[in-house]
């Protein structure tokens, strides 16, 4: 990529955070919690394409890294008085430990088999929050004290967004992307070349549940109340799986786009159709597939209206 590249998009990063800075004061709470939101899900949206764009390997179940980091920053929050930055932020690091311990087992499967190994891991884990009481208070869930902090949860999505952001294009432009890439082409020959292809996928599986974990501790904050049916919902990673898809997983700013449009049009057609948002998310999504099967990117790619190195 030309210097030139790197300088459009990085100014184009700083005119999203520009704008917006500005929503906090300006606008509605709702607004602006729909503005977190959307951040939010840029953020998981760039995450699960870390370890599924990059190497190919789709994971169902990444909804398990959110949940694991709600949980892990509401325990310390209101069990054991931390501060919630402090909270969240060690939430990153327990998402991190939670995808070494089973990204040793799942990560040795693939295709299919990885993605309902996942699947199984994020149920197996929505299990254990409802029945271990003394940890996570069970099906009760976990209450925050009632405060107002929709803008202290903003700036920090907001600044949670710029990070993932930056490493996002970071794993699409270093020799770690292209490692990854090699392992989605091929992996056997990927390690045939001397590409230490256990490490890398350990490596891109950890560095995508830190930010998911991350951003289910603010969302947990936010919202003041958790409980296992909703912090391990499976929509959610559809959701973010959907997102990185329609906007061209494998790229960099293709996860940003899918996230921006299809969380807006989402939260449209929840408002004007509130009875069948669903099925109208759904037939939108049908028609997507149908003519963008490469995603936004892909499809404005292969009609010369931009180059592959402008959006990757």
């Amino acid at each position: 990529m030309s210097t030139r590249d790197n300088w459009r998009n990085l100014g184009f990063l700083a005119g999203w955070v520009v704008l917006l800075l500005f929503v906090p004061p300006t606008f509605s709470i709702y607004i602006r919690s729909f503005f977190m939101f959307l951040m939010m899900y840029v953020i998981l949206s760039l995450s699960w394409n870390i370890i599924s764009g990059y190497t190919g390997y789709i994971s169902f179940g990444h909804v398990v890294f959110y949940g694991i980091g709600t949980y892990a920053t509401a325990i310390l929050v209101v069990d054991y008085g931390w501060h919630w930055i402090m909270a969240v932020a060690a939430s990153g690091l327990v998402g991190a430990i939670f995808a070494i311990l089973i990204g040793y087992p799942v990560l040795r499967l693939k295709g299919p088999y990885f993605a309902i190994a996942m699947l199984g891991a994020a149920e197996g884990t929505r299990v254990i929050a409802i029945n271990w009481v003394s940890l996570t208070h069970g099906a009760d869930g976990i209450a925050y004290p009632n405060i107002e902090n929709s803008f202290e949860t903003y700036i920090a999505m907001l600044v949670l967004m710029v990070i993932a952001v930056i490493v996002a294009y970071w794993v699409g432009h270093s020799r770690f992307g292209i490692r990854l890439n090699a392992i989605r082409e091929d992996e056997i020959a990927a390690e045939s070349l001397g590409v230490n292809t256990t490490f890398y996928k350990m490596a891109a599986l950890v560095l995508s549940a830190i930010f998911p974990a991350m951003a289910g501790g603010i969302q947990g904050y936010k919202t003041l109340y958790i409980e296992p049916e909703s912090e391990f919902f499976i929509l959610i990673t559809i959701y973010m799986k959907l997102f990185a898809m329609f906007g061209g997983k494998g790229t960099v700013i293709g996860p940003v786009l899918g996230a921006f449009i299809l969380y807006s049009v989402q939260e449209y057609t929840w408002i004007r159709f509130p009875t069948a948002h669903l099925i109208t998310f759904g037939i939108f999504i049908i028609l997507v597939a149908r003519f963008m099967p490469r995603g936004l990117i892909g499809f404005a790619v292969d009609r010369g209206w931009a180059r592959k190195g402008m959006v990757h």
